[in-house]
């Protein structure tokens, strides 16, 4: 799963790498450890303003008509069952870039995961690197906006199936679903499936360092 990350590029330099511009300077998130369930703006780019690197949407999706304690559940999306989900199915077509330095997972040392070795996560061709996300945006009776996203999951390569172990007994491991550079803009194309970047048809380029 992804549940925590990392974005440690300032507004500029995220100007600078993506050739794009910033809604809002002000509201970049910028953090060695992001924790998902403090449900932060991680900053985003949405299939619908591909030009704009968007900073007012919340990690946890939340679905038309659901409340905010719902998000606990959405942080992460699995690409296997997107159209399966009353959760995901309306953003299947909903699609976003997750920007992002790094993201952290554990590996347990014993089968009670009372000894854990950190790990983080980076992308082996740059330093800023998107996550697959999906992503809801719609306004309430009380004309409060909600916009939010998830990011898509998918079956884990050899190096996260190590990593992410602690769900090995029940054949469950997972990675979030690292794009590279060059097929960004193919997962927010809809004429792509978001199955075509299900591993292991989709190998993502990382590399795991662990963590003091």
């Amino acid at each position: 799963m992804c549940y925590y990350t990392q974005q440690g590029k300032s507004a500029n330099e995220l100007t600078d790498f993506f050739n794009r511009n910033i809604d809002n300077h002000e509201n970049i998130f910028q953090s060695d450890f992001i924790n998902g369930f403090s449900y932060p703006n991680i900053p985003i780019i949405l299939d619908s303003k591909p030009n704009i690197i968007a900073t007012n949407f919340t990690w946890g999706l939340i679905p038309e008509n659901s409340n905010k304690d719902f998000r606990k559940h959405t942080l992460n999306a699995r690409v296997e069952t997107l159209e399966e989900k009353a959760s995901f199915v309306a953003s299947v077509n909903k699609r976003c870039l997750v920007i992002v330095t790094g993201y952290y997972d554990w590996h347990w040392n014993d089968p009670t995961g009372k000894s854990k070795t950190k790990h983080i996560i980076h992308s082996q061709q740059t330093e800023v690197f998107c996550l697959a996300g999906i992503y809801s945006s719609w306004i309430d009776k009380n004309n409060h906006e909600w916009n939010t996203y998830s990011i898509v999951t998918t079956a884990p390569n050899e190096t996260m199936k190590y990593v992410h172990n602690r769900k090995a007994v029940d054949n469950d491991e997972r990675m979030p679903i690292m794009l590279n550079t060059s097929d960004e803009l193919s997962w927010l194309d809809h004429k792509n499936t978001p199955l075509d970047f299900a591993y292991p048809n989709y190998k993502p380029s990382l590399v795991s360092f662990t963590v003091e």
